[in-house]
């Protein structure tokens, strides 16, 4: 189901909790929020539809993407500042990144996986996990 994106920043600002295998219909209906949005999003963190978990939504191109439970960044290297917008928020602002990034998550099929991102994914994601954080741009 498509979701209305949240804008409350008192709940953005909220750290989430760990998503289960209880919270796949949250996934499936942030992949299908992200989709409906495609054309001005690229990554949606769970908090963005009003639910609290660690889970994150992320374009890698046309049609391909990728959906993370509880990532988590255990490596970074290559920091830069750059500009970002985001759907529950107006306007750009600037932040740090890193352009190099490896990732410890789960599937939608809860299985544990460890993956390496760079540049604009890398970006992406970072975004999504400081959403999980409570940690807006």
């Amino acid at each position: 189901m498509i979701r209305t994106i949240c804008k409350d920043m008192f709940f953005l600002g909220l750290k989430a909790d760990t998503a289960t295998k209880d919270d796949l219909s949250i996934a499936a209906d942030l992949l299908e929020t992200l989709k409906a949005n495609a054309d001005c999003c690229v990554g949606m963190a769970a908090n963005m539809i009003g639910c609290k978990k660690r889970i994150i939504a992320v374009s890698l191109g046309k049609d391909k993407y990728l959906v993370m439970l509880n990532p988590e960044i255990t490596k970074a290297a290559g920091k830069y500042e750059t500009q970002e917008g985001c759907l529950s928020l107006d306007g750009q602002r600037t932040c740090t990144r890193f352009r190099k990034i490896t990732v410890k998550y789960q599937d939608t099929l809860m299985r544990s996986k460890t993956q390496t991102f760079q540049d604009r994914t890398a970006q992406i994601i970072q975004h999504e996990i400081d959403h999980t954080n409570g940690i807006l741009i």
